[in-house]
C-alpha cells in the first residue's frame, strides 16, 4: 500500500493549493481518507477526513476554508485549501484510515504560507 501526496508548495497568505494525494495497493473505496499536518516545533494535528460516501469532518481551524474530497476512479483524495494563513505553513501528511485507527500514512508535502 502506498499513499502519495503532492501539490505543495510556497503561497502567499490569503492564496489557495490544493494537494493531492494518490493511493495504490489498496481498494480505494473501501477506506475513509484523511490528512494531517504537521508545523515545525508543533504535534501532528488532524486537519480533515473523508468517508465512503463523501461524508466530511474538519478541524475547527480550518472548517470554512479547507475542503476535502475524494474520486474513487483515480484512487485520490484532494484537499482543496483557501484563504491560506501563516499558521497554515506545516507538511501535510494523508493517511488510511482501518478501522478505528489511520494506520497508512503518506510521504508528506510541504506547504509554506508567506506574508
Amino acid at each position: 500500500v502506498q499513499l502519495q501526496a503532492s501539490g505543495g508548495g510556497l503561497v502567499q497568505a490569503g492564496g489557495s493549493l490544493r494537494l493531492s494525494c494518490a493511493a495504490s495497493g489498496l481498494t480505494f473505496r473501501k477506506y475513509h481518507m484523511g490528512w494531517f499536518r504537521q508545523a515545525p516545533g508543533k504535534e501532528r494535528e488532524f486537519v480533515a477526513s473523508v468517508g465512503l460516501t463523501g461524508t466530511t469532518v474538519y478541524a475547527d481551524s480550518v472548517r470554512g476554508r479547507f475542503t476535502i474530497s475524494r474520486d474513487n476512479g483515480k484512487s485520490t483524495t484532494y484537499l482543496q485549501m483557501n484563504g491560506l494563513k501563516l499558521d497554515d505553513t506545516a507538511v501535510y501528511y494523508c493517511a488510511r484510515k482501518a478501522g478505528k485507527e489511520f494506520d497508512i500514512w503518506g510521504q508528506g508535502t510541504l506547504v509554506t504560507v508567506s506574508s
